[in-house]
Protein backbone atom coordinates (compact mmCIF):
# COMPACT_ATOMS: atom_id res chain seq x y z
CA UNK A 1 0.00 0.00 0.00
CA UNK A 2 1.55 3.45 -1.10
CA UNK A 3 0.69 6.59 1.17
CA UNK A 4 1.09 10.31 0.93
CA UNK A 5 1.13 12.03 4.32
CA UNK A 6 0.06 16.04 3.40
CA UNK A 7 1.67 18.08 5.96
CA UNK A 8 3.78 21.14 6.00
CA UNK A 9 7.13 21.61 5.04
CA UNK A 10 8.58 22.41 8.03
CA UNK A 11 6.24 20.02 10.83
CA UNK A 12 7.11 16.81 8.58
CA UNK A 13 8.84 16.07 12.47
CA UNK A 14 6.07 16.17 14.41
CA UNK A 15 5.11 13.27 16.80
CA UNK A 16 1.94 12.11 14.73
CA UNK A 17 4.55 12.12 11.34
CA UNK A 18 6.98 10.63 12.75
CA UNK A 19 4.40 7.99 13.96
CA UNK A 20 3.04 7.55 10.55
CA UNK A 21 6.64 6.75 9.17
CA UNK A 22 7.29 4.45 12.48
CA UNK A 23 4.12 2.20 11.98
CA UNK A 24 4.20 2.25 7.67
CA UNK A 25 7.76 1.29 8.04
CA UNK A 26 6.95 -1.62 10.25
CA UNK A 27 3.78 -2.50 8.53
CA UNK A 28 5.46 -2.48 4.87
CA UNK A 29 3.60 0.31 3.95
CA UNK A 30 5.08 2.88 1.51
CA UNK A 31 4.60 6.17 3.41
CA UNK A 32 6.05 9.71 1.66
CA UNK A 33 5.72 12.64 2.97
CA UNK A 34 4.93 15.71 0.61
CA UNK A 35 3.91 19.50 1.06
CA UNK A 36 1.09 21.12 -0.64
CA UNK A 37 3.69 24.16 -1.49
CA UNK A 38 5.37 21.34 -4.02
CA UNK A 39 2.46 20.38 -5.94
CA UNK A 40 1.82 21.83 -9.70
CA UNK A 41 -1.95 21.24 -10.42
CA UNK A 42 -3.18 21.32 -14.04
CA UNK A 43 -6.51 21.04 -15.19
CA UNK A 44 -7.00 18.78 -18.16
CA UNK A 45 -9.91 16.57 -19.43
CA UNK A 46 -9.79 13.18 -18.35
CA UNK A 47 -6.76 14.38 -15.39
CA UNK A 48 -3.33 12.87 -17.61
CA UNK A 49 -0.60 14.73 -16.70
CA UNK A 50 -2.92 17.01 -14.43
CA UNK A 51 -0.52 16.90 -11.59
CA UNK A 52 3.23 17.41 -10.58
CA UNK A 53 5.37 17.10 -7.85
CA UNK A 54 8.76 19.33 -7.63
CA UNK A 55 8.21 19.20 -11.51
CA UNK A 56 8.09 15.36 -11.75
CA UNK A 57 4.92 13.35 -12.70
CA UNK A 58 4.73 10.66 -9.83
CA UNK A 59 2.90 6.92 -9.21
CA UNK A 60 -0.20 7.94 -7.37
CA UNK A 61 -1.00 6.86 -4.12
CA UNK A 62 -3.76 4.48 -2.81
CA UNK A 63 -4.94 7.25 -0.23
CA UNK A 64 -3.88 10.84 0.87
CA UNK A 65 -4.03 11.56 4.57
CA UNK A 66 -4.06 15.15 5.10
CA UNK A 67 -2.92 16.56 8.55
CA UNK A 68 -3.10 20.08 8.15
CA UNK A 69 -6.44 20.47 9.88
CA UNK A 70 -7.18 24.13 10.75
CA UNK A 71 -3.92 25.18 9.11
CA UNK A 72 -5.18 24.32 5.28
CA UNK A 73 -4.66 26.94 2.73
CA UNK A 74 -7.00 27.29 -0.36
CA UNK A 75 -4.25 25.98 -1.91
CA UNK A 76 -3.60 22.76 0.29
CA UNK A 77 -7.26 22.17 0.03
CA UNK A 78 -6.78 22.54 -3.82
CA UNK A 79 -4.48 19.74 -3.66
CA UNK A 80 -6.77 17.13 -1.93
CA UNK A 81 -9.82 18.38 -4.16
CA UNK A 82 -7.44 17.62 -7.13
CA UNK A 83 -6.38 13.81 -5.75
CA UNK A 84 -9.76 13.13 -4.69
CA UNK A 85 -11.14 14.40 -8.49
CA UNK A 86 -8.44 11.50 -10.05
CA UNK A 87 -10.17 9.05 -7.87
CA UNK A 88 -7.71 8.75 -4.73
CA UNK A 89 -9.37 7.95 -1.51
CA UNK A 90 -9.07 10.83 0.83
CA UNK A 91 -8.55 10.73 4.53
CA UNK A 92 -10.40 13.78 4.95
CA UNK A 93 -12.18 15.24 2.04
CA UNK A 94 -11.53 18.72 0.47
CA UNK A 95 -14.81 19.61 1.83
CA UNK A 96 -15.15 18.31 5.32
CA UNK A 97 -11.74 19.68 5.98
CA UNK A 98 -12.66 23.09 5.48
CA UNK A 99 -16.18 22.68 7.11
CA UNK A 100 -14.21 21.58 9.92
CA UNK A 101 -11.89 24.36 10.15
CA UNK A 102 -14.49 26.93 10.45
CA UNK A 103 -15.52 26.60 13.92
CA UNK A 104 -18.65 29.11 13.69
CA UNK A 105 -19.60 27.27 10.65
CA UNK A 106 -18.99 23.45 12.85
CA UNK A 107 -21.65 24.79 15.45
CA UNK A 108 -24.29 26.25 12.55
CA UNK A 109 -23.97 22.20 11.62
CA UNK A 110 -24.50 20.77 15.02
CA UNK A 111 -26.90 23.38 15.89
CA UNK A 112 -29.16 22.53 13.35
CA UNK A 113 -29.08 19.22 13.88
CA UNK A 114 -29.63 18.91 17.48
CA UNK A 115 -25.93 18.42 18.83
CA UNK A 116 -25.80 19.89 22.82
CA UNK A 117 -23.01 23.17 21.47
CA UNK A 118 -22.43 26.23 23.97
CA UNK A 119 -24.16 29.05 23.13
CA UNK A 120 -21.62 30.73 20.03
CA UNK A 121 -21.96 34.31 18.28
CA UNK A 122 -19.93 35.58 15.53
CA UNK A 123 -18.55 38.65 16.55
CA UNK A 124 -18.81 41.87 14.80
CA UNK A 125 -16.67 45.14 14.81
CA UNK A 126 -17.04 47.27 16.07
CA UNK A 127 -18.30 45.14 19.19
CA UNK A 128 -21.64 46.19 20.67
CA UNK A 129 -20.90 44.78 24.39
CA UNK A 130 -24.08 45.43 25.37
CA UNK A 131 -25.63 43.02 23.08
CA UNK A 132 -23.06 40.46 24.47
CA UNK A 133 -24.03 41.04 28.04
CA UNK A 134 -27.49 40.60 26.97
CA UNK A 135 -26.83 37.29 25.02
CA UNK A 136 -24.16 35.72 27.97
CA UNK A 137 -23.12 35.68 31.31
CA UNK A 138 -19.47 36.32 32.09
CA UNK A 139 -17.29 34.42 32.16
CA UNK A 140 -17.29 34.41 28.28
CA UNK A 141 -14.63 32.69 25.80
CA UNK A 142 -13.67 34.11 22.76
CA UNK A 143 -11.96 31.98 19.97
CA UNK A 144 -10.59 32.62 16.47
CA UNK A 145 -12.83 30.86 14.35
CA UNK A 146 -9.82 28.88 13.16
CA UNK A 147 -7.01 27.22 15.16
CA UNK A 148 -5.90 24.09 16.95
CA UNK A 149 -4.09 23.36 19.89
CA UNK A 150 -5.38 25.60 22.41
CA UNK A 151 -4.27 29.04 20.25
CA UNK A 152 -6.69 31.67 19.86
CA UNK A 153 -8.54 31.18 22.43
CA UNK A 154 -8.96 33.38 25.61
CA UNK A 155 -11.21 33.91 28.54
CA UNK A 156 -13.05 37.59 29.56
CA UNK A 157 -14.00 37.24 32.78
CA UNK A 158 -15.95 40.72 32.83
CA UNK A 159 -17.40 43.05 29.96
CA UNK A 160 -15.04 45.61 31.09
CA UNK A 161 -11.51 42.58 29.86
CA UNK A 162 -13.80 42.19 26.46
CA UNK A 163 -14.19 45.69 25.77
CA UNK A 164 -10.28 46.21 26.23
CA UNK A 165 -9.53 43.01 24.21
CA UNK A 166 -12.20 44.24 21.33
CA UNK A 167 -10.38 47.56 21.32
CA UNK A 168 -6.97 45.59 21.12
CA UNK A 169 -8.53 43.46 18.30
CA UNK A 170 -9.81 46.09 16.29
CA UNK A 171 -6.92 48.59 16.06
CA UNK A 172 -4.76 45.31 15.27
CA UNK A 173 -7.51 43.28 13.48
CA UNK A 174 -6.51 41.32 10.45
CA UNK A 175 -9.59 42.14 7.83
CA UNK A 176 -9.47 37.76 7.46
CA UNK A 177 -9.16 36.92 11.15
CA UNK A 178 -12.79 36.35 12.39
CA UNK A 179 -13.75 35.87 16.19
CA UNK A 180 -16.55 34.11 17.72
CA UNK A 181 -17.39 33.95 21.78
CA UNK A 182 -19.07 31.58 22.73
CA UNK A 183 -20.64 30.45 26.32
CA UNK A 184 -18.36 29.09 29.22
CA UNK A 185 -19.51 25.77 30.35
CA UNK A 186 -18.72 26.37 34.32
CA UNK A 187 -18.83 22.95 35.18
CA UNK A 188 -15.75 21.89 32.26
CA UNK A 189 -13.62 24.76 33.31
CA UNK A 190 -9.93 23.04 33.35
CA UNK A 191 -10.58 19.66 31.61
CA UNK A 192 -12.60 18.26 28.49
CA UNK A 193 -12.67 15.09 26.68
CA UNK A 194 -11.44 14.14 23.56
CA UNK A 195 -12.81 11.15 21.58
CA UNK A 196 -11.73 10.47 18.15
CA UNK A 197 -13.47 8.71 15.76
CA UNK A 198 -12.38 6.69 12.57
CA UNK A 199 -14.79 5.33 9.49
CA UNK A 200 -17.67 6.12 11.91
CA UNK A 201 -17.10 4.66 15.02
CA UNK A 202 -15.06 5.63 18.54
CA UNK A 203 -11.65 4.79 18.38
CA UNK A 204 -11.23 5.56 22.54
CA UNK A 205 -11.06 8.86 24.50
CA UNK A 206 -9.22 10.67 27.21
CA UNK A 207 -9.45 13.29 29.73
CA UNK A 208 -7.57 16.44 29.30
CA UNK A 209 -7.07 18.46 32.47
CA UNK A 210 -5.46 22.17 32.45
CA UNK A 211 -2.42 22.89 34.96
CA UNK A 212 -3.04 24.64 37.86
CA UNK A 213 -4.70 27.89 37.05
CA UNK A 214 -4.87 27.54 33.46
CA UNK A 215 -8.39 27.35 31.03
CA UNK A 216 -6.99 25.41 28.48
CA UNK A 217 -6.54 21.61 28.59
CA UNK A 218 -4.71 21.09 25.49
CA UNK A 219 -1.43 18.55 25.61
CA UNK A 220 0.12 21.56 23.54
CA UNK A 221 -0.84 24.16 26.57
CA UNK A 222 0.69 21.87 29.36
CA UNK A 223 -2.28 19.94 30.06
CA UNK A 224 -2.82 16.34 31.24
CA UNK A 225 -4.18 13.04 29.73
CA UNK A 226 -6.08 10.00 31.19
CA UNK A 227 -7.93 7.15 30.11
CA UNK A 228 -11.29 8.20 30.10
CA UNK A 229 -14.27 5.49 29.75
CA UNK A 230 -16.86 6.09 27.13
CA UNK A 231 -20.27 5.72 27.57
CA UNK A 232 -23.14 5.08 25.19
CA UNK A 233 -24.38 8.94 25.44
CA UNK A 234 -20.50 10.15 24.68
CA UNK A 235 -19.81 7.35 22.22
CA UNK A 236 -23.10 8.07 19.99
CA UNK A 237 -22.10 11.82 20.40
CA UNK A 238 -18.95 11.36 19.27
CA UNK A 239 -19.83 9.65 15.94
CA UNK A 240 -22.76 11.50 15.12
CA UNK A 241 -21.05 14.80 14.83
CA UNK A 242 -17.91 13.41 13.07
CA UNK A 243 -20.82 11.91 10.02
CA UNK A 244 -22.57 15.35 10.09
CA UNK A 245 -19.56 16.87 9.22
CA UNK A 246 -18.52 14.30 6.82
CA UNK A 247 -15.36 13.50 8.55
CA UNK A 248 -13.90 9.51 8.04
CA UNK A 249 -11.29 10.78 10.78
CA UNK A 250 -12.11 13.34 13.74
CA UNK A 251 -11.09 14.40 16.91
CA UNK A 252 -14.23 15.71 18.79
CA UNK A 253 -13.87 17.98 22.12
CA UNK A 254 -16.67 17.32 24.76
CA UNK A 255 -17.33 19.49 27.48
CA UNK A 256 -18.66 18.06 31.02
CA UNK A 257 -22.31 20.21 31.14
CA UNK A 258 -23.55 18.79 34.43
CA UNK A 259 -24.37 15.51 33.92
CA UNK A 260 -24.58 16.14 30.06
CA UNK A 261 -22.51 16.92 27.60
CA UNK A 262 -21.32 20.08 25.16
CA UNK A 263 -19.60 19.69 22.02
CA UNK A 264 -17.03 22.49 21.86
CA UNK A 265 -14.82 21.88 18.47
CA UNK A 266 -14.32 19.08 15.74
CA UNK A 267 -11.13 18.69 14.45
CA UNK A 268 -10.42 17.28 11.06
CA UNK A 269 -6.49 16.41 11.79
CA UNK A 270 -6.67 15.02 15.16
CA UNK A 271 -3.08 15.22 16.93
CA UNK A 272 -2.82 12.34 19.12
CA UNK A 273 0.78 11.89 21.10
CA UNK A 274 -1.17 12.45 24.52
CA UNK A 275 -4.06 10.27 23.47
CA UNK A 276 -1.70 7.55 22.23
CA UNK A 277 -0.16 7.74 26.04
CA UNK A 278 -3.43 8.10 27.79
CA UNK A 279 -4.52 4.81 25.82
CA UNK A 280 -2.63 2.96 25.02
CA UNK A 281 -3.96 2.65 21.30
CA UNK A 282 -1.72 2.70 18.45
CA UNK A 283 -3.97 5.42 16.00
CA UNK A 284 -1.05 5.49 14.03
CA UNK A 285 -1.74 1.64 12.95
CA UNK A 286 -5.63 2.00 13.63
CA UNK A 287 -5.71 4.88 10.44
CA UNK A 288 -3.76 2.56 8.42
CA UNK A 289 -5.72 -0.46 9.16
CA UNK A 290 -8.84 1.68 8.18
CA UNK A 291 -7.23 3.20 5.13
CA UNK A 292 -6.45 -0.73 4.00
CA UNK A 293 -10.57 -1.51 4.10
CA UNK A 294 -11.14 1.89 2.47
CA UNK A 295 -8.95 0.73 -0.39
CA UNK A 296 -10.39 -2.74 -0.23
CA UNK A 297 -13.79 -1.55 -1.08
CA UNK A 298 -13.26 0.80 -3.40
CA UNK A 299 -10.86 -0.91 -5.98
CA UNK A 300 -13.85 -2.06 -8.12
CA UNK A 301 -15.49 0.92 -8.21
CA UNK A 302 -12.65 3.44 -8.86
CA UNK A 303 -10.26 1.54 -11.13
CA UNK A 304 -12.86 1.10 -14.65
CA UNK A 305 -13.36 4.55 -14.22
CA UNK A 306 -10.28 6.48 -13.59
CA UNK A 307 -6.06 5.93 -13.70
CA UNK A 308 -4.12 4.95 -11.00
CA UNK A 309 -1.07 6.67 -12.18
CA UNK A 310 -0.40 9.59 -14.78
CA UNK A 311 1.52 8.97 -17.88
Amino acid sequence: MKVWILAKEGNYGSYENKRFMEVAESHGIEATMVAPRNFDLIVTKGGRRSILYNGAVLDLPDCLIPRRGSSSTYFTLAVIRHLENLGIPVLNSSHSTETAKDKLATMQILSANNIPIPKTMLARFPLDTGMVEKEFTFPVIVKTVSGSKGKGVLLCENVAQLEDLAGLMEISKDSNVNVILQEFVSSSRGRDIRVITLGGKPVGAMLRTAKEGRLKANVHSGGSVSKFEMNPELENLAVKCSKLLGLELAGVDVLFDGDDYKVSEVNSSPGFEGFETATGINVAEKIYEHIGSMSRSRTEILKPALPRYIN
